[in-house]
């Protein structure tokens, strides 16, 4: 009989399926704390009814996520020449956030330019995944100042933005890729709901949203 020849043992790391990952992100979808998600749309609601807008504002997918939703809020609500939602995302002006991050600190991008269009009332609606980034927290802390409402999108524990936000939705993760996942279908669950309310303006005898009225002194 031959010798068996020796063998080294060597570790093998089992290959990462697809399906490991989705799994996280629909057991993640699943504990999502859907009454403060509604809460979030009947607030972003009375916010249109009253006239006020609403600014977003966040970094990197963050940022990505504000200049979608706010399109999506934006244009995807003009139905049937009603009164249009006024929403801005703070993220797309690169030229005037890069002039603020030079010429003060990046920490005020966002908080420079809520002091430039923010009112009472209005809605800043912050997205971090980590909830802990200073700009989107000093921005947080300059809209609580001018009295305006603030929503909060996060992720972990809610970080440091969770205290902060008068209404904050914190998904049930450890993993930025989850978190940025669920971002999405919370704020795409947001605009549905919207969308079906400005729809329902068009059926016979819906009230029309009143303007906000302005006095001149």
């Amino acid at each position: 009989m031959s010798p068996v020849p020796n063998r080294r043992r060597t570790n093998v790391v089992p290959m990462l399926r697809s399906d490991t990952y989705l799994r996280e992100v629909s057991g993640a979808l699943n504990r999502l704390p859907c009454a403060v998600i509604d809460q979030v749309a009947d607030r972003l609601w009375s916010a249109y009814r009253e006239d006020r807008a609403v600014y977003l504002f966040g970094n990197g997918g963050s940022a990505a996520l504000a200049s979608h939703s706010a399109c999506d809020f934006g244009k995807g609500t003009v139905i049937n020449g009603h009164r249009r939602f006024r929403v801005l995302a703070l993220t797309d002006n690169v030229p005037l956030m890069t002039a603020w991050a030079n010429d003060a600190r990046y920490e005020d991008i966002f908080a420079e330019q809520l002091r430039s269009f923010l009112n009472q009332n209005d809605i800043a609606f912050a997205i971090s995944g980590s909830g802990n980034s200073a700009n989107v927290l000093n921005g947080l802390a300059v809209a609580r100042e001018l009295g305006a409402f603030t929503i909060g999108l996060t992720g972990f524990q809610g970080g440091r933005m969770k205290s902060i936000c008068r209404l904050c939705v914190v998904v049930p993760s450890k993993n930025m890729q989850v978190i940025e996942d669920v971002h999405l279908s919370v704020m795409h669950s947001i605009f549905t709901c919207l969308r079906q309310r400005f729809l329902d303006l068009t059926q016979p005898g819906s009230l029309p949203a009143p303007r906000r009225q302005c006095s001149v002194q």
